[in-house]
This record gives C-alpha cells, structure tokens and sequence, in this order.
C-alpha cells in the first residue's frame, strides 16, 4: 500500500476527508491506539486490534505506518483510510500497520461497513478512488511479469439478473472468441460484466484475471479517468453488459449492494496484485 494524496490534483478523486469521518462514525466508535501498538499484521486475515474482526480503519489523529516485510512503506496521516484491501477483498494482509504515535482510529468490520455503506451509499466511489490509486501505484512498482492469474469476482446470481434488467437489453453485446473488448492505455467509457461465457484480461502479454458469469472488469478507469490497465480479450464466445460511467455513477450512488460488489472485486484484484511484488515472491519460494 503506497500513500496517496487525497487531493492529489493529477489523480482525479472523489475523496473527502470529512465525508469519510462522517461514514466510519456512522457505524463505529473511535478508539485510541498507544504508540508502537500492531494494529494488524501481515499475512494474517487481519488479525485485528484488540481481537476484533477485521477491519478497515480510518485514521483521524496521529500517524500510522505501514510495514511489509520488515520494510517501511509509507507513513500515514489523519484522515486518510488502510487495511482496504484485505478487510474488503477477504484475503491476507499484504502489509502491517504499527502505530508511530499515539492515534485515535475508527474500525469497522464487515457487518459495520455494510450498515454504513446502506447509509450513504455514495462513500463506495470515494473509496475505490482510493484503491484505484493504490492498485495502479502497486502495478508501476512491479519489476517482471504477474506470475499465474486469479478468477474475478461476481456478482451472485440475483445481483446479476438484477443489473441486466436496470441496465436494459441494449447495453448487451455479443463477442465472438478472440475479440478484443478493451485495450491496455485506452481511455475507458464503460465497464463490463459477463452474462455468458469467459473473458481474458492481459498486462502486456501476461494474462491476470479471467471473468466468468457475473465476473466484473473496467470499472477502474470509469472511477479514475485514467486510462486502462489491461487488455480484455474474449476467451470464449462471449456476452456482456456495456455499463455506461453514467450509469455507474447512477447505480453506486444508489444501491450498496453494487457498490460493495465493485469494492470486493477491486479489493481482490489489488490484494493480488501486492502479492506479485519480487519480496513477496522470494518469501514465498
């Protein structure tokens, strides 16, 4: 996890610092952190500050930094969020967070998270454009190829019949196996989500997540206006749902249930991608 300025004027965002306090106070209570306390440590799923769930943790005074491997990443300051990636995608901490001060910290676990997320829906974009940022800053640090792929996330089967229906027939499209969908440095004007069949997303040459049903992909550049990360390509015949920015914009503001989809599959995509890091492949050999 690198550190990213919310108000960073070269990386568009929707973040805001108070809008975030608002959010984590509507379902959790602060909590104060002593000086040199682990709030959670690496590998672990979050093993979690005074035995709680795991969490996700805004961090509203004092500093907190972040550790992998022995090896400091980058010191954090009140207002911005951690422990995203793990508490959201439902894998292990690619890093520890340790208390470089004393700190007073809000955590929500999952329960909590989604009882604030049903509140105030809209919070889900400013925190995927955090993890956008971060995903993209992981990437850039990568030195080789990403070794093996991962299976997208989906949505379950209601939520996907659901979508389609508020989506409307004609933002389905049919691909023949082969075509490309969308291409590594384009700017993105929709994301996508598979009704049937399997797409393929490359970095480079490299393949790094495949889509089945209810498999989501794109949605990053819609977030960001950044263009793509990858290269989709249809494994299979294949077909979609085109979801315009505008109509994203529409869903994530107005139903949860989207939003943490999106959150999930961007939480598991980032996780995956840390893991590729050359340290975190020399301790797993």
């Amino acid at each position: 996890m690198n550190k990213t300025s919310p108000r960073n004027p070269e990386s568009p965002s929707f973040y805001d610092p108070n809008a975030a306090a608002g959010f984590f106070r509507s379902a959790g209570k602060e909590r104060t952190v002593a000086m040199g306390t682990t709030i959670f440590s690496e590998s672990s799923k979050g093993m979690p500050l005074l035995l709680m769930p795991s969490r996700i943790y805004l961090l509203l005074q004092g500093e907190v930094e972040i550790v992998a491997r022995g090896e400091p990443i980058v010191t954090l300051g009140a207002g911005e969020i951690f422990g995203e990636m793990a508490s959201l995608g439902q894998m292990p901490r690619s890093a520890s967070a340790v208390a470089r001060s004393d700190c007073r910290v809000i955590g929500l676990d999952d329960a909590q998270f989604q009882t604030a997320l049903g509140k105030d829906p809209g919070f889900a974009l400013m925190l995927l454009s955090i993890m956008a940022a971060r995903l993209r800053e992981t990437l850039a640090r990568l030195d080789g190829p990403v070794e093996g792929w991962r299976e997208a996330a989906a949505l379950d089967k209601q939520s996907l019949g659901d979508l389609a229906q508020v989506v409307g027939p004609a933002a389905r499209f049919r691909h023949e196996a082969g075509k490309i969908i969308m291409r590594e440095g384009q700017r993105g004007v929709a994301l996508y989500v598979v009704l049937e069949g399997r797409v393929a997303m490359r970095i480079g040459d490299t393949v790094v997540e495949k889509a089945g049903p209810g498999g989501i992909f794109g949605e990053l550049s819609l977030v960001d206006r950044i263009p793509r990360l990858a290269t989709a390509v249809a494994e299979t015949g294949c077909v979609l749902l085109a979801v315009s920015r505008h109509m994203f914009l529409y869903l994530v503001k107005r139903s949860p249930k989207f939003g943490a989809a999106l959150l999930r599959a961007v939480g598991e995509r980032a996780a995956f991608m840390a893991s590729q890091r050359p340290s975190s492949r020399a301790k797993a050999a």
